[in-house]
């Protein structure tokens, strides 16, 4: 018997000693992949855009998937990282050009507006700009176009085909299946539940889509007929003949320069550096250079507060939460070292409560210290609320502005129900009790109160903003109820104030605080592989971030207002447009 709990005892701390070799392993793996390579940048260097270069618009948008330790995926680079990086680049004279390698570009359309306006601003150093594809996205092109020099593959093609959105209704298919919806919205242009209510797109959204995709898409085709010469109305003629498509037309229309082999680009960029064909071109990635660049200038600081993806309550990384959020206002606040803040948005909205969670907390903080706006590819609905407590508001030609409204939608499941022989019955203490069933949706006086609290939250909302812009609530009301518009019309009806870059939003900010020599940081901080594991800031579980990490995160969402009870019930400030050019 002795030697048998012997045998069991030693079993067991093998066992242990592997669990725990194991996770140390683990662990130091997690450490070894976060730990990032010397940067040292050799002389007649190019600085290369290419296919594994993802740019974002916020560290949050970083969050690497701890369960995947690939280290041949994209690696992330801060827009404000890639601009410093060719603003650096200029007077580097270890980097001799910059080439643009990329088929697709991860990137938004605000992104690639100020990456262009970036290289035009570097090609005035004299140093070359040279762009290769093989099958190019649009929106890579786009980017691109405003190269020296463009080379197209022989066998290659260009995506260029303007602008279009297709939107999908849902309330036949509700119908022939049973299911339930209710709406409460206000708004005429809150077209986030017109798919339910709907089989054919309203004339209001016709015209704010029109409206906004025509702005857009002559504000892009614009800069690219200045950048390759065509006349804009041969260009037109291009993009709706889908001649881009093919090789030969590409160079005809004068969209590339020479149709080409890669190897060949590189040996054309070989003689611009004047080295032997035999020789290997040093190509530096821009999230490799960017990090050789030192922001830190004396004591004082701008912070850059990033709030990219939807609002939310609660805690989490991967969006806007608002305990996140308060947290990390309340340090700038109390931080002596920043001077001013710069609130960079990139978000469509979300939850209306966290929203104002949010303003509040950013009221609070311009008391203290100046507080300037920088809006990415949108501020809508909820994003374009938070954004009410600041001195002033600086958008992207290009960005999702406004939607100015609010909306709750309830699906509910009776009809559906029944067909299959399914039925509820409720046992209540008081009226409502039963407010939001899955059966029978919302009760009589749930769906009075919830109309109630929607226009008042839409009240609430226009009175912040006429306090911001300075405005009656009829003028605000006249450019709501959940109209979208773009930058350039927003600064026209008043929604803005200067149409302008990140850069633009500090350079104001230094101004207002009054300092000349400052660091610029950014917060919230990016969460590492191991701080995503052992982290407490998040309500989410393992297998929550399993299910994000196997379905997507757009996926998701819609999963989780299906499956989530709070979700569905939420009042929302949110819009369901982005614009891509990919």
């Amino acid at each position: 018997m002795k030697s048998f709990f012997k045998l069991v005892l030693a079993n067991l701390t093998a066992i242990f000693i592997v669990i725990a070799g194991f996770f140390v392993f683990f662990i130091g793996f997690i450490i070894l992949a976060s730990i990032s390579e010397s940067t040292d940048i050799k002389s007649n260097s190019v600085l290369t855009l290419d296919l594994k270069t993802r740019i974002i618009d916020s560290p949050s948008e970083d969050q690497e998937d701890f369960l995947s330790f690939n280290n041949n995926e994209q690696k992330s680079v801060l827009l404000y990282d890639v601009l410093q990086a060719i603003d650096k680049a200029k007077s580097d004279d270890k980097i001799k050009g910059i080439s643009i390698e990329a088929d697709n570009i991860n990137a938004g359309i605000t992104q690639l507006d100020d990456i262009r306006n970036a290289l035009i601003d570097f090609k005035k150093s004299g140093k070359f700009v040279y762009a290769y594809g093989n099958s190019v996205s649009q929106g890579a092109y786009y980017l691109g176009s405003v190269a020296d020099k463009y080379y197209l593959n022989p066998a290659g093609g260009i995506e260029l085909k303007g602008l279009s959105t297709e939107v999908t209704f849902f309330k036949s298919f509700a119908e022939k299946y049973g299911i339930g919806i209710q709406v409460i919205r206000h708004g005429k242009f809150k077209a986030a539940v017109e798919p339910f209510l709907k089989d054919e797109i309203s004339p209001e959204n016709q015209e704010q889509l029109s409206t906004l995709l025509n702005d857009i898409w002559n504000n892009t085709s614009s800069r690219i007929s200045a950048s390759r010469k065509i006349p804009t109305s041969e260009l037109k003629t291009i993009t709706d003949s889908l001649y881009s498509y093919i090789p030969n037309l590409s160079l005809k229309y004068k969209l590339v320069d020479q149709l080409i082999q890669k190897s060949e680009y590189d040996n054309i960029i070989r003689k611009k550096i004047n080295i032997d064909n035999d020789k290997k071109i040093n190509k530096i990635s821009f999230a490799k250079y960017s990090e050789s660049i030192d922001s830190k200038k004396g004591d004082n600081k701008i912070a850059v507060l990033y709030a990219s993806g939807s609002i939310n309550n609660g805690k989490g990384y991967d969006g806007i939460y608002a305990d996140n959020f308060r947290k990390e206002i309340k340090k700038l606040q109390e931080d002596d070292d920043v001077k001013a803040v710069v609130f960079r948005i990139n978000s469509p909205g979300g939850s209306a409560n966290a929203s104002d969670e949010i303003l509040f907390e950013m009221q609070q903080l311009k008391r203290k210290k100046p507080v300037v706006i920088s809006f990415g590819d949108y501020a809508a609905s909820g994003g374009y609320y938070i954004a009410m407590g600041a001195d002033k508001i600086f958008s992207e030609p290009n960005t999702l502005t406004g939607s100015i409204g609010v909306f709750g939608v309830i699906p509910y499941f009776k009809d559906l129900a029944a067909k299959n022989g399914i039925r509820s019955d409720a046992v209540t203490t008081n009226a409502n009790s039963n407010m939001i069933s899955a059966i029978n949706g919302l009760s009589p006086g749930t769906l009075t109160i919830m109309t109630r609290s929607v226009e008042s939250t839409y009240q609430r909302f226009v009175h912040f903003v006429t306090q911001n812009r300075k405005k009656t609530f009829e003028q605000i009301d006249a450019v709501g109820g959940g109209r979208i518009w773009s930058g350039v019309r927003a600064k026209e009806i008043g929604l803005v104030d200067e149409l302008g870059t990140l850069q633009d939003a500090i350079n104001y900010a230094a101004k207002s605080a009054n300092i000349k020599n400052y660091g610029v940081s950014a917060y919230p901080s990016k969460i590492s592989k191991f701080e995503q594991i052992f982290s407490s800031e998040t309500d989410e579980d393992f297998s929550t971030r399993v299910i994000k990490n196997k379905i997507g995160k757009d996926n998701f969402k819609i999963f989780q207002q299906i499956t989530d009870p709070n979700a569905k019930a939420e009042v929302k400030m949110e819009t369901p447009f982005s614009i891509k050019l990919n």
